[in-house]
C-alpha cells in the first residue's frame, strides 16, 4: 500500500480507484463535483446526458464534502490534487471554491475555465486552473485563446488537459 505522501506527485488525472490515506478513504487525487457532491462518474453517460438526456452512471459517490477532502489532503501534506466541476451550476461552484478555500495553494481546478474566470477561480486558492475545451474550437487548438490565458494567468499556473478518447482503434484529442 502506498502512503499518501508518496502518491502526491503521482496523481491519476482519471483514476478509478480508491487509495488509503492514513486509514481514510479517499478517490486518487481527483475528485469530481457534480451538483455540488463529490462524485465519480463513467465519463461518457456525462456526454450522453448533454446530448440526448440519459442517465448518469455513478461509479462512487461521497457522502463528504469538496472541502472536507481538501482539509484530509491539506492534513496529509497530499498537493496537486484536482477539483473538477462536472457542471456549471451554482452548488458545484460553490463546492470547489469551499474546497479552494479549506486548502489554498494545494489544490488544482478544472471544468469550465476560461478567461474571464481563471484568475478569480486563482484568486480563491487554487495552485493552478486546467483548461481542455476552452482552448479547443473544431477540433483545433485556438492558440488565441491560450494565449489570453497565458497573458491573464501565466502559464505558470495553467494546466492545460490533454485528455485522449478512443474512436475506431484511433486515439482522438
Amino acid at each position: 500500500m502506498m502512503n499518501a505522501l508518496s502518491m502526491s506527485r503521482r496523481i491519476s488525472l482519471v483514476s478509478q480507484e480508491k487509495c488509503l490515506a492514513t486509514s481514510r478513504l479517499l478517490p486518487l487525487g481527483h475528485y469530481p463535483v457534480w451538483v455540488g457532491k463529490v462524485k465519480q462518474i463513467v465519463g461518457s453517460t456525462l456526454r450522453d446526458l448533454k446530448e440526448d438526456k440519459s442517465s448518469l452512471i455513478t461509479n462512487f459517490e461521497s457522502d463528504k464534502s469538496a472541502a472536507e477532502y481538501a482539509n484530509l489532503y491539506k492534513q496529509d501534506g497530499l498537493t496537486g490534487g484536482h477539483v473538477i466541476m462536472l457542471g456549471a451550476d451554482a452548488l458545484s461552484i460553490s463546492a470547489a471554491i469551499e474546497a479552494l478555500h479549506a486548502y489554498p495553494g494545494g489544490l488544482q481546478v478544472g471544468g469550465g475555465i476560461n478567461s474571464d474566470n481563471a484568475l478569480s477561480y486563482l484568486e480563491e486558492g487554487a495552485s493552478h486552473v486546467i483548461v481542455t475545451s476552452y482552448v479547443f474550437k473544431d477540433g483545433q487548438m485556438d492558440l488565441e485563446r491560450l494565449k489570453d490565458l497565458v497573458r491573464i494567468i501565466g502559464k505558470q499556473r495553467l494546466v492545460l488537459d490533454l485528455s485522449c478518447r478512443r474512436k475506431v482503434c484511433k486515439f482522438y484529442l
